[in-house]
């Protein structure tokens, strides 16, 4: 499968759902040789990515859920989200949620079926490889914009092999117990993980879509 730039930016879309059929180790290789094209400051390519599969990416995602479940509280290495929603913000945080539970059939009041979607995060959506992206800790802001810029091409490269992907900042939660798990170092930060493999077209999650604000909305134009 062969996709123009264009199509990848505008097909690409977090997907759910997964069919049962493996990624060769040789195709996540290639994903990544494109992806580590990527600008970075002075060149200093901060990405660090660990890639999960089978027993492995199962044990993490049961521990997570096993923490959640005693009570443990999440410790991430960074704060992801605002501590306080405003306007705009909260109402597209809102929709973006109200649009993911209706795809799924789940009531607003059914917290079994929330608890349910929510750990599914957890198992990478049941995809058949896991990638977590890590930052050395002494590393900056503008660092992490680079890291924002890797996993972009992730993404985009991902779709021209015909995969689909999903990146994840539930994943990055727990980072003591992915540090424990993959007996990572200490001074690396997890930022985010991604699920990836073969979208399951069928599956309903995987048929919403969200809107994206026109161009004339969030830009400034100056002569």
């Amino acid at each position: 499968m062969s996709v123009t730039v264009h199509e990848a930016i505008r097909e690409r879309h977090s997907t759910r759902a997964y069919l049962d059929k493996p990624v060769s180790r040789e195709t996540v290789e290639a994903v990544l040789e494109l992806a580590r094209w990527a600008p970075s400051g002075v060149n200093i390519q901060p990405w660090q990515v660990c890639v999960l599969e089978g027993k492995t990416k199962q044990q993490l995602g049961e521990t997570i859920i096993q923490a959640r479940d005693s009570g443990q509280s999440e410790n991430p290495d960074y704060a992801y989200y605002p501590r306080e929603w405003n306007t705009p913000y909260r109402e597209r945080r809102k929709s973006c949620g109200l649009a993911l539970y209706q795809a799924l059939d789940i009531g607003r009041e059914d917290r079994d079926k929330q608890k349910a979607a929510w750990y599914r995060n957890y198992r990478f959506f049941d995809a058949p490889v896991g990638l977590l992206f890590l930052i050395d800790r002494q590393l900056e802001k503008g660092s992490w914009l680079d890291m924002g810029l890797f996993i972009q091409n992730v993404m985009l490269a991902a779709k021209g092999f015909g995969l689909d992907t999903c990146p994840q900042a539930s994943l990055a939660e727990f980072p003591d117990i992915i540090r424990q798990t993959l007996d990572l170092p200490g001074d690396l930060q997890v930022v985010c993980g991604m699920a990836l493999g073969y979208a399951d077209p069928d599956h309903p999650v995987n048929q919403y879509r969200l809107e994206r604000l026109p161009v004339n909305e969030f830009t400034r134009w100056y002569k």
